[in-house]
């Protein structure tokens, strides 16, 4: 069933090539300049030109043949390409007649055929060729009257009889008005079918868009049809025959650099037509695809496909094309220019497809960092990769500057290509970070910070290159040729480059600093009262050996709760907000917000870690691998499962634990609610 699925598949988009092939040959035929080329060469008398105007509407007619080949459902467009088989097949079966009473007439023998040999061959051979043709016809039409496809036959049953061979050219005459008169006879009793199905086909039409609309149709079709897969499949066709058609009047082999050209010309060749070019850029979409598949079953082998098993990816690579095509007008242009603008195009796609490669790769190599994997294949796998990504764009911007003179466009390209190199080395950094700190016996304190300056350095090149993109544009536009699709891309690189980045780092600076005032201005607890606690970090679930004590007298670690201050400004346990000791109540005029009691009532020490909606960050796009020092996961479910079973067996704040719960019901400044003593985790 697999097998008859996959070959149906085959056959839709297969058959359906043929009309777009058409489509393009009538692109590219100009019916009007040639017929003025036959009136300017004085062929009057050419048939086709005498028939000038039954052309035209033949033109007309060969686009809607096109349009209905393309869009017949499956089972129909085979019943059509079985007749089209039988019409040839016929078609040959004429021709041998034809040919074997030629043969005939030119040997001029008329008596029996056993009497000589080269006349017996003739009519053997004959007969053999014409009873294939009636096989295959019934064979394809399925029908066992084998007689409606052997008119054919009828001259050399004439000539096994001895019939003069004037006779015989009339009767092959006559074997050909007969399998004329049965086509025709055929078209007229299948006259109607064509509107039948034009008429159920639109009533069909018009249901679904009442039912499921526009939209529903457009998509339904778009399935249908494969329309990517088909005009990918349309443009290697189109392509290959360019290659041979090179290939086939070339005797010599051509050298490295003619290759490279004969590619080029080749894709310029084959993208002269709307039709081609939508097949360039579908055929550029797979590519890419494929490509940043390979990329993740190199990184993660078959867990690639379990954990995303459709990868909707490669469509930016293939719109790009398209709008670059479209805007400096690619199919207009000569040959030799289209090759030259073409390869600055596919430039542009391949840097895409390596920012996408980037954004594959990026999380798995720092997730294999923090992880204690210690597979060596892995982290070879890893590392190459971002090796290939930190070289391979900075050689490609090296051959742009070598082979092309620089101006706008060429810059943005660069720029990309740098970028790239740049945060692949970013992200080798942090690697390298996360594997030193896997080997240390003790965690290193600040690696958020460590992260946090390595992301902002590299966020901050960024910037800088942008700036200096912004800048070259715009000096190209005031002292150089001024164009509104270059102002227009300036505007644009500005705004997203320059202007949303440098307002995105600012923030981040502003909260990474109000954190860190915030954290300097809070108590750090003594050893005394550390041992009187005697409780977790209950951001990160481990043991606390220094820790802050925030106005409502619960302690965290000071790294913990400043990650923390990057979201919000409340407590993780009580949501009280929390201020610094000028604002507090009582030493400023601005009031406490009070905490939800609901969401008090209802937190436990697993839960109130993160507020409902909200993720912690790290600053302007830090990582989110968790390092040694903000514990590990099986610490964290070690004190979630301690707190829950305390929660559940005994009362919280019972003789064993009233000493510590009553220290912290004291201790909560005024204005601030008592923390909810379930909160209270004594190990």
């Amino acid at each position: 069933m697999a097998a008859k699925e996959k070959l149906e598949a085959v056959l839709n988009v297969a058959l359906r090539v043929p009309s777009i092939m058409l489509l393009d040959v009538l692109y590219r035929w100009d019916v009007s300049s040639f017929f003025q080329q036959i009136q300017r060469s004085s062929l009057h008398n050419n048939p086709l030109f005498q028939y000038k105007y039954l052309a035209l509407n033949m033109h007309y007619v060969g686009y809607i043949l096109s349009v209905v080949l393309l869009t017949l459902p499956r089972q129909h467009l085979v019943q059509l390409y079985l007749y089209f088989l039988t019409a040839l097949l016929l078609y040959a079966g004429h021709q041998i007649s034809r040919d074997y009473v030629r043969s005939e007439l030119e040997s001029g023998y008329e008596g029996p055929m056993y009497l000589e040999p080269l006349s017996m061959n003739r009519f053997m051979t004959a007969l053999v060729g014409q009873l294939v043709v009636c096989t295959l016809c019934s064979c394809v039409m399925k029908t066992k009257q084998i007689w409606l496809f052997s008119a054919h036959m009828l001259p050399l049953l004439a000539r096994l009889c001895l019939v003069p061979l004037e006779t015989i050219v009339i009767i092959n005459k006559f074997a050909m008005i007969f399998t004329g008169l049965e086509v025709l006879y055929f078209l007229a009793s299948n006259l109607l079918v064509p509107y039948n199905l034009a008429k159920s086909a639109y009533r069909e039409l018009v249901q679904v868009v009442e039912v499921y609309g526009l939209l529903a149709l457009g998509m339904s079709l778009w399935n249908q049809l494969v329309v990517p897969v088909l005009f990918m499949v349309f443009w290697l066709v189109l392509f290959a025959l360019q290659i041979y058609s090179y290939f086939s009047t070339r005797d010599q082999p051509a050298s490295r650099e003619r290759l490279l050209f004969l590619f080029l010309t080749s894709i310029a060749e084959c993208c002269s037509t709307p039709y081609s070019l939508l097949g360039l850029v579908f055929t550029v979409s797979f590519v890419a695809l494929g490509v940043l598949t390979l990329c993740k079953f190199y990184l993660q082998g078959y867990r690639a496909f379990m954990n995303d098993p459709a990868m909707n990816r490669g469509m930016t690579e293939g719109v790009t094309l398209l709008i670059l095509a479209v805007q400096t007008g690619l199919i207009e242009l000569q040959v030799v220019h289209r090759a030259f603008l073409l390869s600055i195009i596919l430039f542009i796609v391949v840097a895409s497809i390596l920012q996408s490669m980037l954004e594959i790769a990026d999380p798995i190599v720092l997730a294999l960092g923090a992880s204690r994997d210690k597979s060596l294949w892995k982290h070879f796998r890893a590392v190459s990769l971002c090796l290939f990504l930190l070289v391979f764009p900075a050689y490609m911007a090296y051959m742009i500057c070598q082979f092309f003179h620089m101006d706008f466009w060429l810059l943005i390209i660069i720029s990309s290509s740098i970028l790239t190199s740049l945060q692949v080395l970013g992200t080798l950094f942090i690697y390298v970070l996360f594997m030193v700190e896997e080997f240390r016996k003790e965690p290193v304190e600040n690696m958020d910070d460590v992260i946090y300056y390595v992301n902002g350095t590299y966020r901050l090149l960024e910037f800088l290159v942008a700036l200096c993109v912004v800048a070259y544009g715009v000096s190209e536009t005031v002292f150089g040729e001024w164009t509104v699709m270059g102002s227009v891309i300036i505007f644009i690189h500005s705004y997203y480059n320059v202007w949303l980045r440098a307002q995105l780092g600012w923030k981040s600076f502003l909260l990474r600093r109000d954190a860190v005032n915030k954290i300097k201005s809070l108590p750090v607890a003594t050893k005394e009262q550390l041992e009187q606690h005697n409780d977790i970090c209950a951001i990160c679930y481990q043991d606390m050996k220094t820790a802050v004590i925030t106005p409502c007298s619960h302690f965290f670690h000071a790294g913990c709760l400043k990650k923390w201050l990057y979201v919000q400004e409340t407590c993780p346990l009580c949501h009280c907000q929390l201020k610094s000791p000028s604002q507090l109540p009582g030493l400023g005029s601005e009031p406490v917000q009070q905490p939800n009691p609901t969401a008090e009532q209802n937190t436990r020490p697993g839960d109130a870690v993160e507020p409902p909606g909200t993720e912690p960050d790290n600053g302007p796009d830090a990582k989110d691998i968790p390092s040694k020092s903000n514990g590990q996961v099986a610490g964290g479910q070690d004190g979630l499962e301690g707190s829950q079973s305390m929660d559940t067996d005994t009362g919280p704040c019972e003789a064993s634990q009233g000493a510590a719960c009553a220290a912290e019901l004291m201790a909560a400044p005024e204005g601030c609610p008592p923390p909810d003593p379930r909160v209270c985790v004594q190990l």
